[in-house]
């Protein structure tokens, strides 16, 4: 029961008949209204419960809207929890739910940007200029070895495949067929070939063999490139272009990375035209020795599926001699909404920044409360890594639809201009990757949120338990292993290619860890070191160092489960569930209760048996059942359509057929229950029965759970069902009439307590009033001794009515049988279970 602040009482109390106030003033610790309600011989608690509580809707509403945006946000690092079990599994529960959704949305956008079409594109256009054969050597784009091979690449396989002017048949193509590879893949622009040189002088030749080689080109680097103009000296494939000129970029080949100018050449849209165009450059040694990489470039796009592939053919010239390829295939899609499917994936978007945005208050709202200390936690630390990756990914998806428009618009403007496709396909590439990247770091952080079950917390309980045994054990295995990479990459770094650098050395050593290896090309590159380094790298890495590894984690996992077996889950969701599917049985019960006793007031409370119904007769009949007066009169309200407050016999048949009626569907809606719970594992049907009416409804639980037998005949450890229904509401009933009784004698204490207060205070105040009258010589002698004379009066008659209010208050107890038929009646409180007696019908 809420206290009401009666305590602080503050009043100017008149202290005598002769009209002078208190001298002591007024006293700011006392509400003058509470302390003569509670003088007053019909002081009730509630009036004072109902002014705080008036005072709190007052002001609640705006509490109220910050709690429930604030309960948006609700974590198990916002709301204190720990001292709330219940409110932590709610929380708990809330936040999984919410992920759940958060993943769903997160999968379908990312899912939606890819299919297995883009594998098969990619397979379709690779084959087809990597696997065309030369005509006179049968090599292809993949074999190439030298410069000659490069010039039968461009007047073979790369003509044929770019430009499809016939069909199979002989007939050529029409005009809108024409620029359509495997006529389905659009040629957008045309392609470019490109090449880098470095000058002649980049390097120093040896003086003792100075007069014989007169020439000297370096391998590639930015500030060796030759820029001056060569061949014919005229048109763009014999004068330099800058980076910024081309609007191109960078690329990192196998032996070097190289900047996006050089000289340039532009294919035409014909095949016939490219052909000579290739022929004049070949015939002019376009190609010489100073040529570090040559590319050719080109986009097309299938409007069947609508992917754009951006292939890069790539040739490198060493400073060695000969020439080594590679390639890029980089199917994308760049316009992203077309079909109905890409429209139901950007309102999925849309969600996503919508959820983006929820997870950035939330980090912030817990930034705010823990500081520095929030980002100790692994778990906080990708909560920022995704909201970053994610934000990172929007910003892009917007300048990657702008980019697409601008440069098809370009494209539509110059159709036979090439339209550099490159940049953005890598970096679609990028957000494509940043994408996967933050799915595997959303999937990760699951185990944050089923981290309450024990079993869900074997992996991480075992790598931070072993965090620094692993530790001392790296350091060890680090320095063997790298011993064993540099010792491979001097001994065998000229002749294997797993060897060739130091890093494919350490790529290598650990593909030996997993019995990918080759034995023979080691034996064959040294026959005397070669299987004495593989011998000794499988004795001290793989059958010591490794099987060290295991014992730590395979220990610690011991440990680990050993300690999980004897601690409790945070809680059982299991449980948490059983529990709420009670607590509906329960209401249920209640409901059905509710019913049966505004049935049965139907049929008993017409005393007089004049088949009509008065209010009167309806009040004491469920009063005596334990009903409150609000519930009372809504119900009879209800039913009273003429206002006269007589229920006839219409009315009454119309409240019993709705009566019926909902028992009806609360009996169904009970069964369903009970249904259900059977089909999962057979939990118990019954369920505490709930009631709030007094012994007089024992008779009631009697006539009921004939109607409940029905459903349920058995017995539970020697007792029926029947009984442990009826014996459950009685013990619920006793345990709230105990406290209601409890309730009222903290009120009447609380009464007891302020008035005590108050008079104690006017005491003191009067004692100091008769001291000074006491001690004035000062005005009339007469006067004087009957203001002491009133003044002593009064305070002798307070001591009178404090002795005697103590004596009352050791009492009878509140709750004693009424008179008039030692029937209790009880107020039965209506907000007890939210459920009132009004809902019930």
């Amino acid at each position: 029961m809420m206290r009401p602040e009666s305590a602080r009482t503050g009043s100017r109390n008149h202290a005598w008949d002769g009209g002078i106030d208190n001298p002591a003033g007024p006293e700011p610790d006392y509400n003058e209204d509470v302390v003569a309600a509670m003088e007053h011989d019909m002081y009730d608690g509630s009036q004072a419960q109902a002014v705080v509580q008036v005072q709190e809707t007052n002001n609640g509403c705006w509490y109220k809207f910050k709690r429930g945006v604030r309960s948006l946000w609700a974590t198990r690092h916002t709301e204190e929890t720990k001292e709330n079990r219940e409110l932590h599994i709610k929380t708990t529960l809330r936040e999984l739910v919410i992920y759940i959704v958060f993943l769903v949305i997160l999968c379908i956008v990312t899912f939606g940007m890819t299919s297995s079409t883009m594998y098969y594109y990619t397979k379709v256009m690779s084959e087809l200029f990597l696997d065309g054969q030369f005509k006179d050597t049968k090599n292809t784009f993949r074999g190439m070895t030298t410069m000659h091979d490069f010039w039968r690449f461009a007047e073979g396989p790369l003509i044929d495949g770019l430009y499809w002017e016939k069909w199979y048949n002989g007939r050529n193509v029409s005009d809108d067929e024409l620029g359509y590879i495997f006529y389905e893949n659009k040629l957008l622009g045309v392609p470019r070939i490109r090449q880098l040189k470095v000058r002649n002088d980049s390097c120093t030749v040896h003086e003792d063999f100075a007069n014989e080689i007169k020439a000297c080109y370096d391998a590639y680097a930015e500030t060796l490139e030759d820029q001056n103009s060569f061949g014919l000296m005229n048109g763009s494939a014999w004068t330099y272009q800058s980076e910024e000129e081309l609007d191109g970029s960078g690329h990192w080949g196998l032996i070097s990375s190289y900047a996006g100018g050089g000289f340039v050449q532009n294919l035409a849209t014909t095949k016939a035209q490219s052909r000579h165009t290739i022929e004049v450059l070949k015939q002019n040694l376009w190609l010489d020795r100073g040529t570090r990489v040559i590319f050719i470039d080109f986009t097309v796009y299938n409007a069947n599926i609508n992917l754009f592939c951006v292939i890069r053919l790539l040739v490198e010239f060493p400073a060695t001699g000969g020439a080594i390829p590679s390639w890029s295939f980089r199917t994308v899609k760049l316009i992203r909404y077309v079909t109905a499917t890409d429209y139901f994936i950007m309102a999925c978007e849309a969600i996503f920044i919508l959820f983006i945005l929820y997870y950035m208050v939330e980090e912030g709202l817990e930034i705010r409360k823990h500081k520095l200390s929030y980002f100790k936690s692994f778990w906080n630390i990708l909560d920022i890594l995704v909201i970053i990756i994610a934000c990172c990914c929007a910003v892009f998806n917007i300048y990657r639809t702008i980019e697409v428009n601008d440069k098809l618009d370009t494209l539509l403007d110059q159709p036979d201009e090439y339209v550099d496709f490159e940049s953005l396909s890598y970096w679609q590439v990028v957000f494509n990757s940043a994408l996967a990247i933050m799915v595997f770091f959303a999937w990760v952080k699951v185990f944050k949120y089923i981290s309450f079950n024990k079993t869900m917390t074997q992996l991480s309980s075992t790598l931070a338990r072993c965090a620094k045994d692993l530790a001392g054990f790296a350091v060890m295995f680090f320095i063997i292993f790298l011993a064993f990479a540099q010792l491979g990459y001097l001994i065998f770094g000229t002749q294997v290619k797993d060897f060739s650098s130091f890093e494919n050395a350490i790529f290598t050593l650990f593909r030996i860890i997993l019995g990918d290896f080759n034995f023979h090309e080691l034996e064959q590159a040294n026959r005397v070191l070669g299987p004495i380094y593989f011998i000794l790298y499988v004795f001290f890495v793989f059958f010591v160092l490794l099987n060290m590894f295991l014992a730590i984690i395979n220990d610690t996992y011991s440990e680990v489960k050993a300690d999980i077996s004897s601690q409790k889950n945070e809680f059982e969701v299991a449980d948490y569930f059983k529990k709420g599917y009670q607590k509906m049985l329960e209401k249920l019960n209640i409901k059905r209760d509710k019913i049966v006793d505004i049935q049965k007031a139907l049929q008993t409370a017409d005393i007089n048996n004049d088949r009509r119904l008065d209010f009167d007769e309806w009040r004491q009949d469920l009063k005596t059942r334990g009903y409150a007066e609000a519930e009372i009169e809504a119900v009879f309200a209800k039913y009273d359509v003429d206002g006269d407050r007589v229920l006839d016999e219409d009315e009454q048949r119309k409240m019993h057929a709705d009566l019926e009626g909902q028992k009806a569907a609360l009996n169904k809606e009970y069964n369903e229950l009970e249904d259900k719970a059977n089909q999962h594992g057979g939990g118990q049907k019954g369920s505490s029965r709930v009631s709030y009416g007094d012994d007089s409804g024992d008779d009631s639980d009697d006539e009921d759970t004939n109607t409940k037998s029905t459903r349920s005949g058995r017995v539970v450890s020697g007792v029926s069902y029947e009984e442990f229904t009826v014996l459950s509401r009685r013990v619920d009933r006793m345990e709230h009439s105990i406290g209601s009784i409890v309730s009222k004698i903290d009120a009447v204490l609380v009464k007891l307590e302020a008035m005590e207060r108050a008079k104690s205070k006017r005491r003191e105040t009067m004692s100091k009033i008769l001291d000074s009258i006491t001690e004035s010589d000062d005005g009339d002698e007469a006067k004087r001794e009957q203001m002491e004379k009133l003044v002593r009066d009064e305070l002798e008659r307070w001591d009178s009515e404090s002795s005697i209010g103590q004596a009352s208050a050791r009492g009878p107890s509140p709750g004693a049988t009424a008179p008039g038929g030692g029937v209790r009646a009880r107020s039965r409180p209506s907000s007890g279970h939210n459920d009132g007696l009004g809902s019930a019908v």
